[in-house]
């Protein structure tokens, strides 16, 4: 089982920080950073956030880096660790600039992305941004479809509800074919159904190893109704805040993850290296 690190960068974050990040964590041997999204938080909403108890996001932030710009960055100082969105919310997004986004980061870091992607749940973000809330997920698999299509085909042409292109050039392709892993996010039936008919892995959260096998049985039932061999879907999972043990990673392992990601918080580099060496400590890393 792999292990990669969700890390966010922001306002706050010194920018030798984030290349300094990348390269110990590369050099630790964590499988892939992931770098999360959103371009709006708000002092007040009424939304509630699915992953805490009190329905607010932890930690109160007021801003992030956009995760391509990151990812981008920290690509330009490593050269193995994967980059990873977790998670882009595709259907906020202008389809075409997301397909160039995502085709120029695979492009320049040799091929190493994960393309995370999720509806979103912060219905404040859709309204400032004059985009849809109830429409989101019909977008996003929409969206998906069409970047596929510029991805992958020499000319592109797409024709859908909301997003016609006319043939048209669009280049570099990713440097991954036919294009970057496509990660579902989120727990819900729709989500599994979205990784069963558009998804090439699932990235689970907030889920402990008993959940993470219960998830997954739901899963391979539903990629068997859409004709797909469960075995070829990628099954990641990130633990939230559950505390880690090797005895908990080893039955991550167990019940099929493929990958465990884990949150690292941290201002400065020696705070890092700190917590970097706990995370892999607690879950049985050796050194690289």
């Amino acid at each position: 089982m792999d292990i990669g690190i969700a890390i966010p960068f922001s306002h706050r974050t010194p920018v030798d920080y984030i290349a300094d990040a990348a390269r110990l964590l590369e050099d630790m041997g964590f499988a892939a950073m992931w770098a999360p999204e959103h371009v709006l938080f708000f002092p007040d909403y009424e939304s509630t956030y699915p992953y805490s108890d009190d329905g607010r996001i932890p930690g109160e932030p007021d801003g992030l880096l956009d995760p391509f710009s990151a990812l981008t960055f920290a690509a330009a100082h490593t050269s193995r660790i994967r980059l990873g969105t977790g998670i882009c919310l595709v259907p906020q997004r202008q389809p075409v600039y997301t397909a160039k986004l995502v085709a120029d980061l695979d492009y320049l870091s040799g091929g190493r992305v994960n393309f995370g992607v999720g509806i979103g749940w912060l219905k404040e973000e859709f309204e400032n941004l004059q985009m849809d809330y109830a429409a989101r997920a019909r977008r996003c698999a929409e969206y998906i479809d069409a970047m596929k299509a510029l991805w992958t085909q020499p000319v592109a042409t797409f024709d859908g509800p909301t997003v016609k292109l006319a043939p048209c050039y669009f280049n570099p392709k990713p440097a991954q074919r036919p294009h970057p892993p496509i990660f579902f996010g989120g727990e819900s039936e729709a989500a599994l159904n979205r990784v069963a008919t558009q998804g090439d892995g699932w990235y689970g959260f907030n889920l402990d190893p008993n959940g993470a096998r219960a998830a997954f049985g739901r899963l391979d039932e539903r990629l068997r109704r859409a004709g797909r061999d469960p075995a070829s879907v990628r099954r990641y999972v990130g633990a939230g805040r559950l505390q880690m043990t090797p005895d908990m990673a080893a039955a991550y392992a167990d019940a099929g993850v493929e990958q465990l990601v884990l949150g690292l918080f941290a201002t400065n580099m020696d705070d890092l290296r700190r917590r970097a060496d706990r995370l892999a400590a607690s879950v049985g890393m050796t050194p690289a």
